[in-house]
């Protein structure tokens, strides 16, 4: 199997396993992650996933060698979005699910073309200090078709994108960090742990509450502020109850200057 998932608690990280193809995307991986993804979203104990790439690759993309063998554009016809209704799964997988918990992704090597598209489709990127983005697939071609236009901009501003798009240049992870296509760097080999530790201090949280604040984060593009405002708080006011418990945990002398140690 290229993909698995290994549990830690409230934990879930969903391997990729295709080291071979540095982690290339052919049909069976990204079924199999789609799946995954499907199932980590649907399962009452799991609260975050982290999404790592085995054997020192994210993913090197979409499977030139897969798509190579694709006889015409009709061959694209699975992936369609109708216009109404649930897309279909992705070329890369899982990159049109919305899902109702956060992803983080850990990031070595390359994360290019279409695993560019995976990486920012996540809520959190930890990239190793070696690893590195890319519209790779500019070079032959090949278009952003899972998410890249439209997350890209919304993560780094659109000048920022459409240089990334148009030149299809490397982009290292220092400057992934200084310009907001990613949240941490560490040092090599320590994305997943990184990762995962990072997981783990989310899941330790009022999972509701969180849930709420992310799903008005991500959904406002697009509203005014006021439609915005307005969709905050239907989305938050039953979490009130949840707040109120907290602030008597903190009364009682819990989480005082800074320490989440036990909240």
């Amino acid at each position: 199997m290229s993909v698995r998932i290994e549990k830690s608690g409230p934990v879930w990280t969903i391997i990729h396993s295709r080291p071979e193809a540095r982690n290339a995307m052919d049909l069976a991986s990204a079924t199999a992650l789609y799946d995954a993804f499907q199932e980590f979203d649907a399962d009452d104990s799991a609260s975050v996933a982290v999404f790592w790439g085995e054997g020192g690759a994210f993913c090197a993309g979409w499977d030139l060698k897969h798509a190579a063998a694709l006889s015409g554009p009709e061959a694209m016809d699975r992936y369609d979005i109708p216009d109404a209704g649930t897309p279909p799964m992705a070329p890369m997988g899982p990159s049109r699910l919305d899902l109702s918990k956060p992803v983080i992704a850990a990031v070595a090597g390359p994360a290019v073309a279409g695993g560019m598209e995976l990486a920012i489709w996540a809520d959190i990127r930890v990239m190793e200090e070696s690893a590195f983005m890319g519209v790779y697939c500019r070079r032959w071609g090949v278009p952003l078709i899972d998410g890249g236009t439209v997350r890209l901009p919304r993560l780094v501003g659109e000048g920022r994108a459409m240089d990334l798009i148009l030149t299809g240049r490397r982009v290292g992870a220092e400057e992934a960090l200084r310009i907001g296509l990613c949240e941490y760097v560490v040092p090599e080999g320590e994305a997943r742990a990184k990762a995962e530790a990072l997981a783990h201090d989310i899941a330790r949280f009022p999972q509701t509450c969180m849930r709420a604040d992310r799903h008005s984060a991500r959904a406002q593009h697009g509203l005014s502020e006021l439609d915005a405002l307005r969709q905050e708080w239907r989305g938050s006011k039953a979490q009130i109850a949840v707040g109120i418990e907290g602030a008597g945990r903190f009364a009682s002398g819990k989480g005082r200057g800074g320490d989440f140690g036990e909240i």
